[in-house]
């Protein structure tokens, strides 16, 4: 039986030998296999808060004249200062029209808008109720939710104070009326959907390109690029643009699928959408081509492109609101591609935002675009030589 055994298992040990040096040896594979799992433990772990706080709030108070010291009626500043105390709220612009109100909403720069009238405090001394307007951004269901419980918590807080303080029972001095805009019935698949292209487009652009250069290696059939005149920028651009076409193609299935079978809405332009859609997909395959180069086997190109895309779905707002995060991830967030687009997506579908809200988001993609597919074809030159 013994003997069977050793026949059975005969040359396990120089085997287990043999990889064991390997492994020790392939400093990228040991580093993507036990680095790369922990510091994305430790970014999740640290980054994600699904407590909802410090939501970007803008303000318009009519009830007193506005400047940069003293923003409306001591009455009005005294509610303002209770949604600030909250947590809840991180009151970053003050505003001078109803124009600038919504311009702030429909960019997506706030998520909450606060509308005091212009009789708010003489209301309050009369002893009537005074109404406050809290517009919420709808296309983020939870920060909605919470936004919306939480402003109607302070109004009654605020009006037991000051029911308390004059002594007399005036009913509810102060009433907050929530409007949900862009997503008023809080469908998730308003919410989830618009995200959810922006990142599906992501995993296959990047992942597809990740392989395209490191392929070539494995075959064998890299050499011959290299003796031919074709350079380095060319054979990247010329490696990414079809899989350029099949992502627009793929964008343009999911968006009518969105569309036609969940019933969610566009309200903006598609045209614009489209040529958004065409920058992010340009940076995700500048992005897949990085990795392709840095790579030796498709294995590694497959693991780098997981350690990039896991991060982006959980740093860039696709689930988790990026206020909640602390200031060094919400940092580390900027340099994400899918914060972008997510952002471009839900603005464009939900929000009906136009190139005057976006342009920045384009810019910055585009900005990225470049400058990873010249880092790229400089790695790949480097290679060559």
């Amino acid at each position: 039986m013994l003997n069977y055994l050793r026949n059975l298992f005969r040359g396990f040990s120089a085997i287990f030998y043999k990889e064991t040096v390997h492994m020790r040896r392939d400093s990228m594979a040991m580093m993507l296999a036990l680095v790369v799992p922990i510091v994305e433990m430790v970014i999740l772990g640290a980054a994600i808060d699904t407590n909802i706080r410090q939501v970007n709030t803008v303000v318009y108070d009519q009830s007193g004249v506005m400047d940069v010291a003293q923003e409306g009626s001591s009455a009005s500043r005294d509610l303002i200062n209770h949604f600030i105390n909250s947590d809840t709220f991180k009151v970053y612009k003050y505003v001078h029209s109803d124009r600038e109100l919504n311009e702030e909403l429909v960019a997506g720069r706030a998520h909450v808008g606060i509308k005091i009238p212009l009789d708010f405090d003489r209301k309050l001394l009369r002893g009537e109720t005074a109404q406050v307007m809290v517009i919420v951004d709808g296309s983020d269901s939870s920060t909605a939710g919470t936004a919306v419980n939480v402003a109607g918590a302070i109004g009654l807080d605020q009006s037991l104070q000051l029911v308390l303080a004059r002594g007399i029972n005036l009913g509810q001095p102060i009433e907050i009326r929530p409007k949900v805009m862009f997503n008023p019935d809080s469908r998730s698949p308003n919410f989830f959907l618009p995200g959810l292209i922006a990142v599906l487009m992501l995993m296959i652009t990047v992942m597809l390109t990740a392989f395209s250069v490191v392929r070539e290696k494995e075959r064998g059939t890299l050499e011959q690029l290299m003796v031919t005149p074709v350079r380095p920028l060319g054979l990247m651009l010329g490696k990414i643009m079809p899989y350029f076409f099949m992502g627009l193609g793929e964008m343009m299935i999911l968006l009518g699928f969105m569309r036609v079978v969940f019933r969610v809405p566009v309200h903006g332009s598609v045209v614009l959408l489209v040529a958004l859609t065409s920058i992010y997909l340009f940076v995700n395959l500048a992005i897949g081509m990085l990795i392709s180069v840095r790579a030796g086997t498709q294995a590694e190109a497959m693991q780098s492109s997981f350690s990039i895309m896991l991060p982006s779905i959980f740093l860039s707002g696709y689930i988790f609101p990026r206020e909640t995060m602390p200031v060094i991830f919400h940092a580390m967030s900027n340099f994400v591609p899918a914060t972008y687009m997510i952002n471009i997506f839900r603005g464009i579908i939900l929000r009906g935002a136009g190139f005057q809200e976006l342009w920045l988001d384009g810019l910055i993609l585009a900005v990225m675009g470049i400058g990873v597919l010249l880092l790229a074809a400089r790695k790949f030159e480097r290679m060559v030589v």
